[in-house]
């Protein structure tokens, strides 16, 4: 078999990060077939760059990682083109959304296999089934096309993370120097992306990992990820991390035992974690993290209505009154909880959607007088096809229908909707729409994002008293003012989509 195209499509949210994704199935390759990367975030045309390569003779598999949303833009053209001039070319995808839309995906024609899951051990089982003609049905993770029907193979047992091989950095440093992907941000001058897990315990209904891990978790130890971390601070001057795991917290004492590992090395953290789980970490603890450099954890707090969060099977022990007390008890610790909201889910009629955003614009002003410091992110529910959940029964009644077609997902509409900006769905009616952004405006011009460091005093000052008289009054319609001076003068970031990188 010949050689192997890792191929990241760019993206807003991993614009500016290492390709974790590329890098971990290059990991599980490395020194046993030949690869290249193509990072569609730091090429102009990345098609350039895999038809030099495909024109070579040497390369027959190009495997492209995929996630809904600007990805698609890049991965879906540039596969088809794949298709069209290099037919005997093996296109393999893998990430979250050929393994939510696989149907759709290998009904395409120019996707072979889907990768459902992690692809360590699954993605160099499969080359191997292609080199000697094996069938790839007994290599697990996968789903395909077999005589018109879909082949889905057993999920494996999530691997021992440990026991994987190091990440190439080094690698990827001679194709795309590693500085470009190490940029200054609010938590530090050198900030670099890690993960150190992967999948989540729960089975929240609104999550996409949930139909790949099915709640399952695994994570590497703090001594493996601090030394990882401790070679990037050394070969390449880090000094702030972002840790981009579903969920980085699941464990006390691991967290516990890397903070007590990094704490000497004034590197600054983020990361996502629930605050039911938090919640229960010991004042130590935080106390410990705080010191250690962990400035800011990012929470899906989704709504402060209880019923609401138990139709989202949230699971574990979440309530609007231990979200409210959780944020006060991060400001007792000085770490800023950024909690992410999701207004707009299906109800019982247009008048309970209503309240129910109205319900949730009120308790986001009750987080905001409790701990002013919480950063607060909103999102449009957008489904997931989790089937046989409650709230996906509810949006499959309502007659909301994913795209049947892939090249469907490249019109505008869908492209913004994994961002939770453009809902699609039949129960939002635009007004509704336009409650939640532009209250989205307000609340953003009121408490400017800390992670936007290019913000002056003065700006920050000039926002917050342009926007404190609507605030104040509750006056969120129309915000025109807001909006121009955000875009044009402030060029404010939204920090749910671009991440914390400012330009």
């Amino acid at each position: 078999m010949k050689g192997v195209i890792l191929f990241n499509p760019r993206s807003a949210l991993s614009k500016h990060s290492i390709p974790n994704s590329v890098l971990q199935v290059a990991a599980a390759i490395d020194g046993k077939r030949d690869y290249v990367f193509v990072d569609g975030n730091r090429e102009r045309d990345p098609w350039i760059a895999i038809d030099t390569y495909l024109a070579t003779g040497g390369f027959d598999v190009l495997a492209t990682t995929v996630m809904p949303g600007m990805q698609l833009q890049q991965a879906i053209p540039l596969t088809r083109r794949v298709r069209e001039r290099y037919p005997h070319v093996v296109n393999i995808w893998g990430g979250y959304f050929p393994s939510n839309q696989y149907r759709t995906v290998l009904g395409s024609g120019v996707v072979d296999y889907v990768i459902n899951g992690p692809g360590d051990e699954a993605f160099p089982l499969l080359l191997d089934a292609l080199e000697t003609g094996s069938d790839p049905q007994a290599v697990k993770n996968l789903i395909f096309l077999r005589n018109g029907s879909f082949v889905a193979t057993p999920k494996a047992e999530l691997l021992t993370q440990d026991d994987l091989p190091s990440l190439p950095y080094e690698t990827l440093d001679r194709f795309y120097p590693l500085d470009g992907y190490i940029r200054k941000t609010f938590l530090g001058s050198k900030t670099v992306a890690y993960h150190s897990s992967v999948g989540c315990p729960f089975t929240c209904s609104f999550c996409a990992v949930v139909p790949i891990y099915e709640a399952g978790w695994k994570g590497k130890s703090a001594a493996r990820i601090y030394r990882d971390i401790r070679h990037l601070k050394d070969r390449y001057g880090a000094d702030a991390i972002e840790f981009h795991d579903n969920n980085f917290f699941v464990s006390e004492k691991r967290t516990a035992e890397f903070a007590r590992l990094v704490r000497e090395d004034g590197m600054r953290w983020w990361g996502e974690g629930r605050i039911d789980t938090i919640h229960h970490y010991s004042d130590a603890s935080l106390a410990l993290m705080r010191e250690a450099g962990c400035r800011m954890i990012f929470f899906g707090a989704e709504t402060g209505n209880d019923a609401i969060l138990k139709q989202m099977d949230k699971g574990g022990t979440q309530t609007g009154k231990q979200i409210e007390a959780f944020a006060r008890r991060m400001k007792e610790f000085d770490i800023i909880p950024e909690y992410s909201f999701v207004l707009g889910l299906p109800g019982r009629s247009p008048d309970d959607v209503r309240r129910q955003i109205g319900e949730d614009i009120e308790f986001i002003r009750r987080i905001k007088v409790i701990n002013p410091e919480t950063e607060i992110i909103i999102y449009v529910y957008s489904p997931v096809p989790t089937e046989g959940s409650e709230l996906y029964e509810l949006v499959r009644a309502s007659g909301f229908r994913f795209p049947e077609r892939l090249d469907d997902w490249l019109s505008p509409e869908w492209e913004e909707f994994d961002l939770r900006k453009n809902p699609l769905t039949p129960w939002l009616t635009p007004d509704m729409v336009d409650t939640i952004k532009n209250f989205e405006t307000v609340l953003n011009a009121r408490f400017p994002t800390v992670s936007d460091f290019k913000l002056t005093p003065f700006q920050r000052s000039a926002m917050r008293t342009i926007s404190s008289l609507r605030y104040g009054s509750k006056l969120y319609r129309a915000p025109y003012e807001l909006k121009v001076l955000q875009k044009f003068w402030l060029k404010y970031r939204r920090p749910e989509v671009e991440g914390f990188y400012n330009e």
